[in-house]
């Protein structure tokens, strides 16, 4: 995850450069290659991992028994979530921005015997009918980069059943507040946790490329209630004896003092 120098109002909604659509694909296609090659051995070809801490799916059922359900994965990546689901009896589709993270998709289909389909699109605007799917989930994916949260969270309602779950994990908010550094420097934190201004990566032109965009708990609850979502419970991992990796700002240092990552489990309302 990039280090994100920690300002909006109430609403969450974050203020500064707002990264085109195009622009992020592009950065995710840039970097899709790298992304696996550092991160695949720990989500596995097939597995369900929801944050750098480690908690599994099989482990934690925070999905429910997923038999026979329409589950649609939001920024799928190389849709290793997805095929776990598969193996787990569910019938799930993957979205993500990046056509080169779908390519990934396909080689590890063909890796592992278990294909899932996967589409390119932006999950703003995601390309089903409403109504379609029982479940839908999101380890980590779309959701910190995208400026507009109320429009995807309002398009994942809209496909959603009524009182379907909708599960997802993101960087906790806490983190926003201390360096992005796995060591000590990363225990003392030097911004305020209230200041939503994203983090953002520029091009070689000075353009923006690249963004993540912080949200307090409160924010994140508003938004969720305003989509017509209701939040049944927050999960945040605790980090475990035997997780030794290091992945950007996550360590088994700050894993012990500081909450890494936060699982929001909701349902559509009726």
């Amino acid at each position: 995850m990039a280090e994100p120098p920690g300002a909006t109002g109430p609403s969450g909604r974050a203020p500064g450069p707002r990264v085109p659509g195009a622009a992020n694909r592009r950065w995710w296609d840039d970097n899709a290659d790298e992304y696996q090659l550092e991160h695949g051995a720990f989500l596995r070809d097939t597995g369900f991992v929801w944050g750098p801490e480690g908690l599994d799916e099989a482990d934690a059922g925070l999905l429910g028994d997923v038999r026979g359900l329409r589950i649609l994965e939001v920024g799928c990546g190389a849709a290793q979530c997805a095929r776990w689901l598969r193996t787990a009896g569910a019938h799930p589709v993957g979205v993500d921005v990046s056509f080169r993270q779908a390519q990934h998709a396909r080689r590890l289909d063909e890796q592992t015997g278990v294909a899932v389909p996967v589409v390119t699109a932006d999950a703003g605007a995601l390309p089903f009918t409403g109504a379609t799917f029982d479940v839908a989930c999101s380890a980590y994916g779309a959701l910190p980069f995208v400026a507009d949260l109320d429009g995807v969270l309002r398009e994942v309602a809209r496909v959603l059943r009524e009182r379907g779950r909708w599960v997802f994990s993101v960087s906790h908010p806490v983190r926003w507040a201390f360096p992005d550094d796995p060591g000590p420097a990363g225990l003392v934190a030097n911004r305020s946790y209230f200041d939503r201004t994203p983090y953002v990566e520029t091009d070689r032109t000075g353009r923006p490329a690249y963004a993540e965009y912080h949200r307090t708990l409160g924010d994140w609850i508003r938004a969720l209630t305003a989509a017509g979502f209701v939040v049944r419970d927050l999960v945040e991992p605790d980090w475990p004896a035997d997780n030794t990796n290091v992945w950007g700002g996550w360590s088994p240092l700050r894993g012990r003092l500081l909450p890494g990552t936060a699982i929001f489990v909701c349902e559509r309302a009726a």
